[in-house]
């Protein structure tokens, strides 16, 4: 490869490298990106489901009491157990794929509690005398008001507590969302760079370009034309390197053989 054309491709293979590597690390971040921003919206959109299951059981759970201990309804007592295990089912999930686990701490303790509350009631109401209201007599802790006493107040801790682990994702966010905005600004800096080195080479290629293409080629074009309409001496005048300069020579060559043959 001759000088010029070796010039000339080094200027334009360097652009395109400089667009490719830029390009690339641009991907890798923005599939960085991504990637967080998905595993954030799974987190979350799985913390809601799975709040939604507690919750659903926690209330159904609620209203076989309500029919146990209120009606002595004692039917309710499959669903009432049911509920339950499908509450502790669902912690359990949520306990195994929780990254922090100190928002279920709470949780697992309100449930237990309820555990064994609801496990201590369905005992004595399994022993008490049938067709009669469970909360009509028996231990002083079960009986009237057993449900106002001391299950609403454990329902209602557990719910709030249900609710705070379906908020739990939003005390992460912020850190994620500072990390993801960082990611953000990586993936765009290479690009940044890369056009102000491109710029910077386009210049630099414009320049080079002018200097050793353009202008001797004006110049020989200049002095040419001289030479035909006025039949002044080719003259060019400048910095003549690899073709530039074996043409300028050759056009030297073939004027002087022009006047040769002339005389």
């Amino acid at each position: 490869m001759t000088g010029l054309r070796k010039r000339v491709t080094t200027g334009f293979v360097s652009i395109v490298c400089l667009l490719f590597f830029s390009g690339m690390v641009s991907f890798l971040e923005l599939s960085h990106l991504s990637r967080d921003t998905e595993d954030i919206l799974k987190a979350n959109a799985r913390n809601i489901e799975l709040a939604r299951e507690m919750l659903d059981a926690a209330h159904e759970q609620n209203i076989a009491l309500v029919h146990l201990s209120v009606f002595g309804d004692r039917e309710y007592d499959s669903l009432c157990r049911a509920s339950m295990e499908r509450l502790e089912s669902a912690l359990l999930v949520a306990q195994t794929e929780a990254l922090d686990k100190s928002f279920l701490d709470s949780l697992a303790f309100a449930t237990t509690e309820l555990r064994l509350l609801t496990d201590s009631y369905l005992t004595w109401a399994e022993e008490a005398p049938a067709g009669k209201p469970a909360t009509a007599s028996g231990p002083d802790s079960l009986r009237h008001g057993w449900y106002d006493g001391e299950y609403e107040a454990l329902y209602g801790r557990l719910t709030s507590a249900i609710k705070n682990y379906m908020t739990s994702t939003q005390s992460s966010l912020a850190p994620r969302a500072e990390q993801m905005k960082k990611n953000a600004y990586r993936a765009v800096t290479p690009v940044l760079i890369s056009l102000a080195v491109m710029i910077a080479i386009v210049l630099m290629l414009s320049y080079f370009m002018n200097l050793y293409c353009v202008d001797p080629v004006l110049k020989m074009n200049k002095g040419l034309g001289d030479y035909l309409v006025y039949r002044v001496p080719f003259v060019a005048k400048g910095d003549f390197k690899d073709e530039m300069l074996q043409l300028k020579e050759k056009i030297d060559a073939l004027i002087a053989l022009s006047k040769q043959q002339k005389n």
